[in-house]
């Protein structure tokens, strides 16, 4: 194997996989899987995770490796070597599919599968298991052992996950990950040998807020999530990409969902937000969505009675009360109140119509909901590296979105409190109030400042004592039925993608406020993003198309999410 390579760039280092040249930054820290997958060559792995210490435990990534000298000749390594503990440094050649690593895959599969239970057509990993991947490809084509009884020890280790003792490959990522990413360090290895198995400390279940990510980690069918064991196989759902709402991080998400129903949320990895994490709250914060509780009627008040109606029928009388009301009593007398759980989209177009009827019309802020601190991890006391993941205590997902909009029509932000006290004063005859809260945010006291008002309309998704005390109610969608796009709290403007559609008759805020205004065609997030990039210059960096799969950064915030002071990936 004497192949040249000749090295354009001396910033570059060159590696040879399987005979071919490749060019690698210098400066990049990948090892052998990583630059193997840059070029689309796939090294199998089970123990590996780039968000996780190496262990080289599995052997399944195991290749020839070899170093080239300054005069071309190649000295191999006399054993195959992991690949995923081997740096791709410059001059470095690789072999992926000889005879050897070939056999010695077979042989590593054959080997996790002699005690392996054959429940496929049960486990909730069928579908998406490594193990049945690799083994398709990589295994031996006949058994040569006789299968075991079947068994499938499961005991809960914590209130989320499961374990189903049989089928675990003691890939050990689930360990890492408590100790070096939540830091609570529930899980270990008990016993030796062939009888290793993991387990929880003696009364110390796997409960932090990070856990469900050890079932993304298995690469088998060993961990498995609580809220979908047994409840839908994996081949009949359909994946969407998304952002989750639950707190101004913004984590990458994809839903899941078959036939118009959510069965489970997981992470994408976005290493300028969330990299391959998700809190358990965002994870299993889905249930609301498809709540018994939801508005599904557009309601309108006649003859003092909160009536079902027609969609024409609701936007003809309020659009003719709303103008009555400027008519009479001026701009001044109305305030609208933009909820943080708005899409950038739903914002500017609800600012935008509003301030067509009156320039002096009020806008504010809506409830911004806090829940005690920002939650850090790792959680050991002594760790002095930048975290890991953020659980933000502000729990909506674009209040800076909707603040930034505010800004472009008035130069004070109003928020909830002040707005209320001025409604209570009878500084307002009329208010706009928008919810998509995941539960009720309206209190009794402030509800009744609805008896100050001559017109209220309120659109939000779920009911509660406020919704049977407007004028009009309109239902709205939640975030997993409408596409939009938010700002989280370091200014990363990502998009998000409707998975599902709304219950009933209700209807997306964005079509609602679109056919408000009297526009025509349909109702299309992007082409309204395209809108408020050109007319408000703090989005101007998002129009035309510009967001990408990892987001696209506004403002003068150019630190991540996990505060470890990157710049941002280039092709985000």
């Amino acid at each position: 194997m004497n192949t040249t390579v000749s090295v354009v760039n001396p910033n570059m280092a060159a590696i040879t996989i399987n005979g071919n040249d490749f060019e690698l930054d210098d400066n990049e820290q990948l090892n052998v899987i990583e630059a193997a997958e840059r070029f689309g060559i796939e090294i199998p792995y089970y123990c590996w995770h780039p968000g996780l210490s190496v262990v080289a435990s599995c052997r399944m990534c195991l290749v020839e490796i070899g170093q080239k000298n300054d005069e071309g000749v190649v000295r191999m390594v006399p054993r195959l070597m992991p690949a995923c503990q081997t740096p791709a440094r410059d001059q470095t050649v690789v072999v992926t599919n000889s005879d050897k690593v070939v056999e010695n895959r077979k042989a590593v599969e054959e080997y996790l599968l002699l005690d392996h239970p054959v429940d496929c057509p049960i486990c909730d990993r069928a579908g998406e298991c490594s193990l049945q991947d690799y083994y398709y490809e990589h295994g031996r084509d006949e058994r040569r052992d006789l299968p075991q009884p079947f068994t499938s020890r499961r005991k809960d280790l914590g209130p989320e996950v499961t374990f189903f003792a049989d089928r675990c490959v003691m890939c050990s990522r689930c360990v890492r990950f408590t100790r070096e990413v939540s830091g609570t360090a529930e899980l270990q290895v008990v016993d030796r040998g062939n009888k290793s198995e993991i387990d929880i400390f003696p009364g110390h279940p796997i409960d932090n807020k990070l856990s469900g990510n050890v079932v993304d980690l298995c690469p088998v069918g060993a961990l498995c999530s609580r809220d979908f064991l047994y409840k839908q196989r994996v081949w009949f759902l359909n994946g969407h990409d998304s952002v989750c709402p639950g707190c101004a991080t913004g984590c990458n998400i994809r839903i899941d969902e078959h036939r118009n129903t959510i069965y489970r949320l997981k992470p994408r990895h976005n290493p300028n937000v969330n990299d391959w994490w998700i809190c358990d709250e965002g994870r299993l914060g889905y249930q609301y969505v498809a709540s018994s509780n939801r508005l599904t009627t557009p309601r309108q008040r006649t003859n003092g009675n909160l009536c079902d109606s027609e969609w024409s029928n609701v936007m003809q009388a309020l659009k003719h009360d709303l103008n009555q009301m400027i008519a009479r009593y001026g701009g001044q007398a109305l305030a609208c109140i933009l909820s943080p759980m708005l899409t950038c989209e739903e914002a500017y177009l609800l600012t935008k119509y509003v301030k067509s009827l009156a320039q002096d019309v009020t806008l504010a802020l809506g409830k911004v909901p806090v829940v005690g601190e920002d939650d850090v991890y790792p959680k050991t006391a002594d760790s002095v590296d930048a975290p890991k993941f953020i659980i933000r205590a502000e729990k909506c997902p674009n209040r800076r979105g909707v603040e930034a909009i505010i800004r472009h029509w008035d130069p004070e932000v109003l928020d909830f409190a002040t707005v209320h006290s001025q409604i209570v004063s009878g500084a307002f005859r009329a208010v706009i109030l928008t919810g998509g809260y995941p539960q009720p945010w309206l209190h009794s006291e402030e509800i009744a400042m609805f008896s100050k008002l001559d017109l209220v309309i309120l659109v939000d998704i779920l009911k509660s004592e406020a919704t049977g005390k407007v004028d009009y109610l309109l239902p709205g969608a939640a975030w997993a039925e409408k596409p939009g796009s938010y700002l989280n709290h370091a200014e990363l403007l990502q998009i998000t993608k409707r998975a599902v559609r709304p219950p009933g008759d209700a209807h997306t805020e964005g079509r609602i406020f679109w056919e408000l205004a009297g526009r025509q065609r349909l109702y299309n997030a992007g082409d309204v993003l395209d809108e408020l990039a050109e007319e408000v210059p703090f989005f101007a960096p998002c129009g035309n198309g510009k967001v990408g799969a990892r987001g696209v950064m506004l403002g003068t915030e150019r630190n991540a999410v996990s505060g470890k002071n990157q710049v941002l990936d280039p092709r985000c």
